[in-house]
């Protein structure tokens, strides 16, 4: 049983075939997915929620995500406390900084990620980060802002750098990119993960694994991504999928009180 701890369901790209989607996805072992529920920013925070009503096996996360921050205005702080509460609401993101594009001013991206870093707290909840090209500025404002844990997604840093986010007790989510001939570094991260700091995800639709690199990404390509992790570390996939659904478990589903989505009769 794998979980995809990171995709993107409410893209428009799965507007005309979620339901194969999901089913690829449950022929391939993938098991329960976590929906980031950033979507297009405010106003509207709410459409993983929506589909974590639908499918028992969605779970959804609720956030801003840097790209959006100028979006944000004190009402959506509200919004996102309210919709925190959520039974399956797992975790506040993906938020962090996002210095590669700046669609969103990098003062407000850091205002906006300290609000949230807050909200989270408050409400007993791991973070979801994204950060790019902004390492040092995320990691200052997590040592100053953050005690908790939490998920560095899409992790495409060193060794080096992976020990100084596993330092801040975060977990390492490693998706398709672990599988390009260039990303030697992020499988040199991969090996020095500790077990029970591993996770996996697609970020779909983007970032598709080898072979499917360049095409739509979805859930059931995890597979190949796992299959390439047991490589890096040795060991069987079978024991990935043990490890990071484990940890997945611990480190969500802990926070709602609940552990397998088949306990979850009524979706909700």
């Amino acid at each position: 049983m794998l979980t995809d701890s990171h995709c993107h369901l409410d893209d428009p790209k799965y507007a005309s075939d979620l339901e194969a989607v999901l089913t690829r996805a449950a022929d391939a072992g993938v098991t329960r997915m976590l929906s980031i529920g950033t979507g297009d920013g405010p106003p509207e925070l709410d459409r993983a929620i929506r589909l974590a009503d639908r499918y028992p096996q969605i779970y959804a996360t609720v956030g801003v995500h840097p790209h959006d921050a100028a979006k944000a205005t004190p009402q959506f702080l509200d919004d996102l406390r309210a919709l925190s509460t959520h039974r399956k609401v797992l975790a506040i993101g993906e938020i962090g900084l996002d210095y590669h594009y700046d669609f969103s001013p990098r003062e407000i991206q850091r205002e906006v990620f300290i609000e949230q870093l807050k909200l989270a707290d408050a409400a007993h909840l791991p973070i979801v980060i994204h950060t790019r090209e902004a390492w040092d500025d995320t990691l200052s404002l997590l040592r100053q802002y953050w005690k908790g844990e939490g998920i560095m997604h899409c992790f495409t840093g060193d060794a080096a750098q992976a020990r100084e986010a596993l330092a801040l007790n975060l977990h390492l989510a490693f998706g398709g990119v672990l599988t390009f001939k260039t990303a030697e570094n992020i499988r040199a991260a991969a090996r020095i993960t500790p077990d029970d700091r591993l996770l996996i995800e697609t970020d779909a639709p983007y970032l598709a694994p080898i072979p499917w690199r360049g095409k739509r990404n979805e859930p059931a390509f995890m597979a190949e991504t796992a299959r390439k992790l047991a490589e890096v570390r040795c060991v069987t996939v079978d024991h990935i999928a043990n490890i990071t659904s484990t940890n997945f478990d611990r480190l969500c589903l802990r926070s709602r009180n609940v552990t397998r989505y088949t306990e979850v009769s009524d979706g909700n």
